[in-house]
């Protein structure tokens, strides 16, 4: 992968980016994504973030390396301390981590939230504590995808400041139009799950001295979740 050919998922990641948008990447590793989009036109400029040197010093590399240094700022920064307000920045990505670390950085970041931008995630699991960060911080999921590349399964999840929502447990741990739309793809993943959860059930039962009931509990409310949405 590079800044002309990106992986699957971040080619699925750069088409929720809004034609003309200011981007901040947060995470951004080798700033392939903000490139790729400036090298396509797809985006008016961007900030690469990146908390750690190596990386933050890949990603200068990557733009010098395509003349961007006009278009794309990369920043050495903490989370979302990356975007300035000069930036006027109208989308953010944020991919590859968990999804309780994208939360974390979005929770500690809100100050630099003006919440007009279109938020672009992609969390490697934990999908479900950042849907609800995203539903108890006024964010209506607008799109939602799933792909598998790798073995892996990945979900994108977009969603913008809207009138509050409320969504149910199922559809915080499922995805709400990813539970509409029950992509071959979805019910795949979830078939898989369903197996998984019937093992750790049957593991933990042998075990079952040393494992707290709630756990227990709290794993075949989720076997029966996924049953009934398979049913």
């Amino acid at each position: 992968m590079n800044e002309h050919t990106l992986s699957m998922r971040l080619e699925r990641v750069a088409a929720h980016v809004p034609m003309g948008a200011r981007l901040a990447d947060i995470g951004s590793d080798h700033a392939y994504l903000p490139v790729a989009l400036m090298r396509r036109g797809v985006i008016a400029a961007a900030v690469a973030g990146e908390v750690a040197t190596t990386p933050f010093r890949a990603a200068e590399r990557t733009v010098v390396d395509n003349g961007l240094e006009q278009h794309i700022t990369v920043r050495l920064a903490d989370g979302l301390a990356a975007i300035q307000p000069a930036d006027a920045i109208t989308a953010i990505s944020v991919c590859g981590m968990g999804g309780e670390t994208i939360r974390d950085i979005l929770d500690s970041g809100k100050a630099c939230l003006n919440g007009c931008e279109r938020l672009i995630l992609q969390p490697n699991g934990g999908e479900q504590p950042l849907r609800l960060w995203l539903m108890n911080n006024g964010y209506r999921i607008v799109s939602e995808e799933l792909l598998r590349e790798n073995r892996f399964y990945y979900e994108i999840i977009v969603a913008e400041r809207a009138t509050p929502v409320s969504y149910s447990a199922e559809q915080l741990y499922f995805g709400p139009l990813q539970m509409q739309a029950r992509s071959p793809v979805f019910l795949a993943k979830w078939q898989r799950m369903l197996r998984q959860k019937h093992k750790t059930l049957a593991s933990l039962e042998q075990a079952r001295q040393t494992v707290p009931e709630e756990k227990l509990q709290d794993i075949a409310r989720q076997a029966r979740w996924i049953a009934a949405l398979l049913a």
